[in-house]
């Protein structure tokens, strides 16, 4: 490394040991600001004897700071290894290498790897290389480089079709010989080494004009005549400016390596070299444009992963759509595969496309989440806005597969629009998947609207069937009538035919099917048979309590529903029979569904099995070969219809038989009592048995007035008693539990009299104490009041001695 004020711009990228320093070179590199130079650089190298002012020369013909040797300590060696230095002043930016001098003592006289190693290594990498010379040893075999010369060209058949290189061949400390003459002599030296190298096949008859171009100049001593050397490197300078233009000293610039990728083949050269490896040099130069455009393509995706636009286009996605999402990132897109493409413009145009390609792929494929996400917020959007754009169509009374239709046409282009909206130009995703996977999702939507709006429909329907069957299908049932099922077919058919109508029209706008346009229908007309056959099996339920209370209408009121009196004029054994053959006709109404208009004999087998007696028994035989009842069918009745099958029917009909004896056994009670209420006095052969034995009773109380007064008060005591009491009343419940209620409240009952007539005493005799001082007309008022008492005493209730005491407060 130079030691003084420009290191940055000087740097030892090979040392003495063969190894190279990379980071060194790179540093050098940035430093110097080779990167970004593109194809704008040259680079030039000189080689020669040890000791022979190579440093020097470069030092005043570019301004670099090698270090040169300091003649008054020795000659020596001073440059080791491989230097690299940044031309001042020159343009374009030009690399100078000094390369260490050949046959040093320090590395022997057998040791001339090193020096081939770095000649192949200068000419690999280098434009122009300059073989320093001293002149007095021109026509000399060692002292002329001749084996050196022989070396470069044996080591370019090595670099398999090489560019084309100026050698610039400087004389130093010429002396009086013309330098045309020097340089005729030298370049026949060139032409006789470079035939009498050994070539390759391909190369025998190459001439030496296809590889090289052969410069040579000359230079005045330095340490004798400084000024003049000055003068002739200025001259020797011009031509380094501008070096790569045509015509320029650089003869050929195919096949070089941009400068971002200078350090990297400069150390894969150099790395090939020490192998002791063949150098392909084009292979070269695809392996740097290949590892460069990479180390690119890396940066540029970083950066692009990196960059706040995308970020914020990305954090942005993920809480809702991005308007002109495709385009924003595209733009952002472009912009870094732009810079990969200034910065690999001059690499392999195979190469820098291939990773070009890989950079583009890659930053999609990582792009491509954010652009799922667009779009499943796109799927959302034109989901729910197709949800809502049908349900207000259909809300206005749109018919729904149209409706539906208009809204899926609409999502589809509304989708379509996003999706070019959303995609990236430079990715070639397909919205097949996207766009089916909308399109089911409207499908499925659509298909679980229709299956609700059907649901809704039918169930209005079924509903309006409810409404319309049940109520009437109950009234009807309840009457018991024998058209009773009639009448429900008639109701049933009406409102269903009337109710599938108008369903079926309300069907067409689904645009259904046959098949299930149908099914519907169907089902529609079983439920209104279903209602019908509920409502039946309900009733049917409450038979018994239902045939109980059409028993107790019939036997308890008349024709007119007017309560009956159980007179003896009432012929109760046919009211009963009538009574219970309503009740049997009301379960035989109820014994099955006669929705089918089928004739059964469900009537009359109830009729002949069930009621006892009467003008039917008789045809029992004719009709029925054995007990109709005693099976679990009806005959000409499906199982499905049945609601009482004929078992239940019997069993039915023995406890209604049970539960009906008590009122039928009570009215004839009460007939029986009717009967003996009418007919209170005794026979007339009692009365006239009585006249004739109780004739000499008769005469003796005539005789004895006493008697007959006490008879009478007796008998007014117990018409008294019969009528607070309501004696007739208390026999109606028995003899036993009248005579114990009559014992119990006669004393308080006699008591109460008692009182009664004392108190009337009382006030009799207070009314004729005030009667001697009031006016005449005051008696009679008096008398009224106590009229009014006694009565009211008299018709007081024996069982609430509340009444006595009431009036004789009053009194008082």
């Amino acid at each position: 490394m130079a030691a003084d004020g420009s290191e940055r711009h000087t740097a030892q990228v090979v040392g003495a040991d063969g190894e190279m320093d990379g980071s060194a070179l790179e540093r050098f590199a940035a430093a110097a600001g080779l990167v970004q130079r593109g194809l704008s650089y040259a680079v030039v190298s000189i080689f020669g004897p040890q000791g022979s002012g190579k440093s020097t020369l470069l030092n005043h013909l570019f301004g670099t700071s090698f270090t040169e040797m300091d003649a008054l300590k020795g000659r020596n060696q001073t440059t080791k290894g491989i230097w690299v230095a940044e031309a001042v002043g020159i343009e374009p930016f030009t690399l100078v290498m000094d390369l260490e001098g050949t046959d040093g003592r320090e590395r022997g006289e057998d040791d001339t790897a090193f020096e081939k190693q770095s000649a192949l290594f200068a000419l690999a990498v280098s434009d122009i290389v300059m073989i320093n010379l001293w002149c007095h040893d021109i026509g000399r075999e060692q002292a002329a480089n001749r084996p050196l010369l022989k070396t470069i060209f044996e080591v370019l058949m090595r670099l398999f079709s090489p560019r084309k290189t100026t050698l610039l061949v400087v004389i130093r400390d010429k002396t009086k010989t013309p330098v045309e003459y020097l340089a005729q002599a030298l370049k026949e030296d060139i032409h006789e080494i470079w035939d009498s190298v050994p070539k390759p096949e391909v190369f025998k008859k190459a001439a030496l004009s296809e590889f090289f171009n052969v410069e040579v100049t000359a230079l005045s001593s330095y340490e004798e005549n400084e000024e003049l050397f000055k003068e002739q490197v200025g001259k020797l300078r011009h031509k380094f400016i501008h070096s790569i233009d045509p015509g320029g000293l650089a003869a050929d610039r195919r096949g070089v390596i941009p400068a971002s990728g200078f350090c990297i083949s400069a150390m894969h050269i150099w790395k090939v070299i020490r192998e002791n490896k063949d150098l392909n040099l084009p292979a070269h130069k695809i392996m740097v444009a290949t590892v460069r455009c990479e180390e690119i393509a890396d940066e540029k995706l970083r950066c692009f992963m990196s960059d706040e636009g995308w970020l914020e286009l990305e954090a942005a996605v993920t809480s809702g759509p991005v308007r002109s999402f495709g385009m924003k990132l595209s733009d952002i897109i472009d912009f870094y595969l732009l810079e990969y493409d200034m910065e690999t413009m001059y690499f392999d145009e195979g190469v820098r496309t291939v990773k070009r390609q890989q950079l583009q792929s890659e930053i999609v494929n990582h792009t491509h989440p954010a652009f799922e996400t667009m779009i499943e917020h796109l799927h959302c959007m034109v989901l729910s806005k197709f949800k809502n754009d049908l349900e207000q169509l259909l809300r206005s009374g749109e018919r729904f597969a149209a409706s539906a239709r208009h809204c899926a046409q609409s999502s589809s282009v509304e989708f379509e629009a996003g999706w070019r909206d959303a995609v990236v130009k430079h990715a070639d995703w397909d919205a097949t998947n996207s766009r089916n996977k909308l399109q089911q999702s409207v499908e499925v939507h659509t298909a679980c609207l229709r299956i609700a709006k059907l649901d809704e429909l039918k169930a209005t329907y079924e509903k309006k069937l409810l409404d319309a069957l049940s109520g009437p299908a109950q009234s009807i049932l309840e009457t018991g009538e024998r058209d009773s099922w009639a009448s429900i077919r008639r109701l049933y058919r009406r409102e269903t035919e009337h109710a599938i109508l108008t369903f079926s029209d309300s069907l067409s706008e689904y645009e259904l099917d046959q098949t299930t346009s149908v099914e519907m229908v169907l089902e529609l007309r079983e439920h209104a048979r279903c209602t019908v056959v509920k409502k039946a099996r309900e009733e049917a339920g409450n038979i018994l309590i239902r045939m109980k209370g059409r028993f107790s209408t019939v036997f308890s009121h008349d024709k007119d529903l007017m309560p009956r009196t159980w007179t003896a004029n009432e012929d109760i054994h046919a009211i009963t029979r009538e009574a219970r053959l309503a009740a049997l006709r009301l379960m035989s109404v109820m014994a099955a569904v006669r929705l089918d208009d089928k004739p059964d004999k469900i009537d009359r087998a109830l009729m002949v099995s069930l009621l006892d007696g009467g003008p039917l028994c008789w045809k029992r035989s004719i009709e029925f070969t054995s007990d109709p009842l005693a099976s679990t069918t009806w005959q000409e009745v499906s199982p499905k219809d049945t609601l009482i099958t004929p078992v239940q029917c019997k069993s039915i009909w023995r406890q209604f038989k049970a539960e009906t004896e008590y009122p039928v056994a009570q009215a004839i009670l009460m007939q029986e009592a009717h009967r003996r209420s009418n007919n209170l006095l005794p026979p007339a052969w009692t009365i006239l048995v009585l006249a004739i034995l109780g004739f000499n009773e008769f005469m003796f109380l005539l005789r004895n007035p006493v008697y007959i007064l006490g008879l009478f008060l007796a008998f007014v005591l117990s018409y008294a008693v019969w009528l607070q009491y309501d004696i007739w009343a208390y026999f109606r419940h028995g003899a036993v539990s009248g005579l114990i209620t009559i014992s119990s409240s006669l004393l308080p009952t006699i008591m109460d009299i008692v009182v009664a007539i004392v108190n009337m005493s009382h006030r009799k005799k207070h009314s004729l104490h005030r009667s001697r001082r009031a006016p005449p007309y005051h008696a009679q008022s008096l008398s009224n009041q106590s009229q009014q008492h006694a009565e009211v005493h008299y018709h007081a209730s024996p069982d609430s001695p509340s009444s006595v005491d009431s009036s004789s407060g009053s009194d008082s």
